[in-house]
């Protein structure tokens, strides 16, 4: 079984306490559909867990396939420069279908971002430094494909979907509680 080999720090997406029971760390891509599908579930699982869980998002762009893969984790971490990385984030999955320069235009003036330094962001790659970090993490994390994801620093093969999650981080609760 992999294991996280990069810990949640202070450079991460994190939404919940680090110190919750359950600490879920996602490695996902913004064009890929299932990463798309599981954003609704893992929604679902926020709610349902509340507190007990914290959800930690990180860039593992599948650009060979996803051609707006990178384009719109630079978008993401752009937003995140300027305090809006789950607004973005959150953004870029319900507009899936659409990623691309006009999206991104669009997103950020709902966001109150700057086009100009945006632009810029896209046009050099700005951030390419910190997606490249989360990729690297990634591999050496034993990730291949997208969605994946770890709980409590352990991989999960989402064979049973957003379901077997819940039931895995019911368990992990169960367990801590005993």
């Amino acid at each position: 079984m992999s294991t996280l080999h990069v810990p949640v720090g202070s450079r991460d997406h994190v939404q919940g306490s680090v110190d919750a029971p359950v600490v879920l760390v996602e490695y996902g891509d913004y064009q890929c559909p299932y990463c798309g599908d599981a954003y609704s579930g893992i929604k679902e699982l926020q709610a349902q867990f509340g507190e007990r869980l914290c959800f930690v998002f990180r860039n593992f762009p599948l650009s060979e396939v996803h051609p707006q893969a990178i384009p719109a984790a630079i978008f993401a971490e752009y937003a995140a420069a300027n305090g809006k990385f789950w607004q973005a984030h959150d953004a870029l999955y319900e507009n899936q279908d659409q990623l691309g320069p006009a999206l991104y235009a669009e997103l950020a003036r709902d966001l109150d971002l700057d086009l100009g330094e945006l632009r810029e962001a896209l046009e050099t790659g700005q951030f390419g430094t910190r997606i490249h970090a989360d990729l690297n993490g990634g591999l050496r994390s034993g990730v291949n494909g997208t969605p994946s994801f770890f709980i409590n620093d352990q991989f999960y093969s989402m064979q049973g979907g957003i379901e077997g999650l819940a039931s895995v981080i019911r368990d992990t609760i169960d367990g801590l509680n005993r």
